[in-house]
């Protein structure tokens, strides 16, 4: 009887559960922005480019914008509603939700990557962290809510398409946010070389080649693996091309995965 008494109670709750989750909007689409963020013109061209991604891929990416989260963690949240729309292809279950929280106030917004299964590899927790951190809160934070969405999915296709290694996108993201460090550095070494050159002139040492070329090669080399990183995603384009087929949203048939594991990361602005 205790048995059988859990097992009703743990439908009903996965039931209420499943009540706090919206239905997708429809005809079915990847971008789902029941908070008006963004204007027609940017969810009809966000969604062209997501489109075209799950034709040439089987990928899905998903775009949710919500004003309440019925009390939900976003975490949470996220792995519900991508469980409940069936987001990704079945059997492969290659599905993303990119879940924004915009707060009334603008203090407590936030936002959440949310990895089916099958992409957990090409986007583990860590990459997905640094997506948002570098693509969606700075954009947001200048209420550049269109810009700072397309950089994202610009990001996951080209790890998804495994165009980059997660050690690349990170070490090119690195060197640009670090590239006004090195710059300071070396004009400090090259100012030490000069100088110890000058002090060689008037001595006989030769602590120039015995102290300083460890150290001084370690942080050559270091600038040099930064510097043949940066700028590799410079060239993401804007996706605002017309695909044909999609007459007005009307081509995609939704989603067919949906497990979705725990896997993500998220921040707030």
């Amino acid at each position: 009887m205790r048995l059988i008494t859990s097992i009703l109670l743990l439908s009903f709750n996965l039931v209420i559960r499943a009540q706090d989750i919206p239905q997708p909007m429809q005809p079915p689409r990847m971008v789902n922005d029941f908070s008006g963020l963004l204007s027609s013109v940017e969810q009809n061209q966000l969604e062209q480019t997501l489109q075209s991604f799950y034709y040439e891929t089987s990928s899905q990416i998903y775009v949710v914008i919500l004003d309440d989260l019925q009390g939900y963690d976003i975490a949470e949240y996220s792995q519900m509603l991508g469980e409940k729309w069936g987001v990704g292809t079945k059997g492969k279950d290659n599905g993303i939700v990119i879940l924004v929280n915009p707060s009334p106030d603008k203090q407590h917004s936030k936002a959440f990557i949310a990895t089916g299964y099958g992409l957990e590899g090409a986007v583990p927790d860590a990459l997905a962290r640094r997506i948002v951190d570098i693509d969606l809160v700075p954009y947001f934070k200048q209420q550049q809510y269109f810009n700072g969405l397309m950089a994202a999915s610009k990001s996951i296709m080209e790890l998804s398409r495994g165009e980059y290694t997660a050690d690349e996108y990170l070490r090119s993201h690195g060197a640009s946010q670090e590239s006004k460090i090195p710059l300071a550095l070396i004009i400090i070494f090259f100012i030490i070389i000069f100088s110890f050159i000058g002090r060689s002139r008037s001595t006989r040492s030769s602590s120039l080649g015995r102290n300083l070329p460890f150290w001084a090669a370690m942080f050559m080399l270091g600038s040099n693996r930064h510097s043949s990183h940066s700028g590799k995603f410079g060239g993401f384009s804007s996706g605002s091309g017309s695909f044909g087929g999609f007459g007005g949203f009307g081509g995609f048939g939704g989603g067919g995965g949906g497990s979705f594991g725990g896997g993500g990361a998220g921040g707030s602005w």
